[in-house]
């Protein structure tokens, strides 16, 4: 199963205009200034204007970006992420659910803009910033946000490789840092590619979440997927694993599974995510200790020593940030005899 599609839409050369096309966003165009380290970037997506309990209705949204914005804050820790990767910093961010690995990416005065979920307008309208990033669990946050200062939405849509080309490609931009964030993809690209030779040949696998002691089978999302669903489908997506069955979902009746199911499918390699790791979930059980029993002794993974468990933060919080696929790279080249 390989499915990685070239990173890179253009040469490293090409830093002046970018078309880019996704399921949510549309095209970012970099005006003649912009290129100059003046001037702004025209970012463009579709966004949701329906309420969580009603059908989508899609609107295009289009912000000019500022081009080296002096403070940026960020609510999406992918982009928090790519931004401190490309050179950059941020200024502002909810900094309880700051991984400890992105910490040097924020200012050394950087103030808490709220959570993920609810901002803390008062403190950010105090700052001014320059730019103000959404995405993913942030979304909703939009309509308070923009009116403090240009706001965009950089959630994963289409594919998590385009998304992830088009946010860095977006955000180079942004940061005057286009030579950087093509080489950026390339080396990713380089990296993913090496990551699926690898599972190419590593026979059948099931991504796993564990969390309260439960587990909940990841299935492939495919194309067009949403922050969730692309999220559980990475390891069969992006890095090329063979579902151990056709149809995971179809075949758990839904995401709960037991171990038994483990059982009964026998997967060569298990993909193990700890989301109470996580998340930080208080006395809650390590994802090893919930594995750690008779049924699943018996399964081909545990007996050939192949369950693999993930870096919990970089695959259910984070994903799409260049520091978090590298991670995830190194993740699956563990396998690598």
């Amino acid at each position: 199963m390989r499915t990685t599609r070239p990173l890179l839409a253009a040469s490293l050369a090409l830093v002046t205009a970018v078309a880019l096309t996704g399921c949510a966003t549309d095209a970012t165009e970099q005006t003649a200034e912009a290129a100059e380290g003046v001037g702004t970037v025209s970012y463009s997506w579709d966004r949701n204007l329906a309420g969580e309990d009603e059908d989508p209705q899609y609107e295009q949204t289009t912000v000019e970006v500022p081009v080296n914005p002096e403070s940026i804050v960020v609510f999406d820790m992918a982009s928090l992420d790519t931004i401190g990767a490309l050179g950059g910093e941020v200024a502002g961010a909810p900094l309880d659910s700051v991984p400890d690995y992105l910490q040097g990416y924020l200012a050394d005065d950087a103030f808490n803009a709220g959570t993920l979920f609810e901002a803390d307008l008062v403190a950010i309208e105090a700052q001014q910033p320059d730019l103000i990033i959404i995405g993913g669990r942030s979304t909703a946050l939009y309509e308070d946000l923009s009116e403090i200062a240009p706001t965009v939405d950089l959630s994963i849509s289409g594919t998590f490789l385009d998304t992830l080309e088009r946010n860095t490609t977006f955000l180079g931009e942004v940061l005057g840092a286009e030579d950087a964030a093509a080489a950026a993809l390339a080396e990713l690209e380089a990296g993913i590619d090496q990551a699926q030779a690898v599972t190419a040949d590593a026979g059948t696998g099931l991504g796993l979440m564990v969390s309260g002691g439960r587990l909940s089978a990841m299935a492939p999302a495919g194309d067009g997927a949403t922050g969730r669903n692309a999220r559980g489908g990475l390891i069969y997506d992006v890095f090329g694993v063979q579902p151990v069955v056709e149809d995971i979902e179809a075949a758990t009746h839904g995401e709960p599974v037991s171990f038994e199911f483990l059982l009964e499918q026998d997967p060569d390699f298990l993909w193990v995510v700890d989301r109470d790791a996580a998340t930080g979930a208080e006395d809650a059980q390590a994802a090893a200790v919930v594995l750690d029993n008779d049924i699943v002794k018996e399964t081909t993974a545990s007996m050939q020593d192949q369950i693999v468990y993930l870096n919990a933060t970089a695959w259910y919080i984070v994903f799409g940030g260049i520091d978090t696929t590298r991670i995830m790279i190194d993740d699956v080249l563990q396998i690598a005899g």
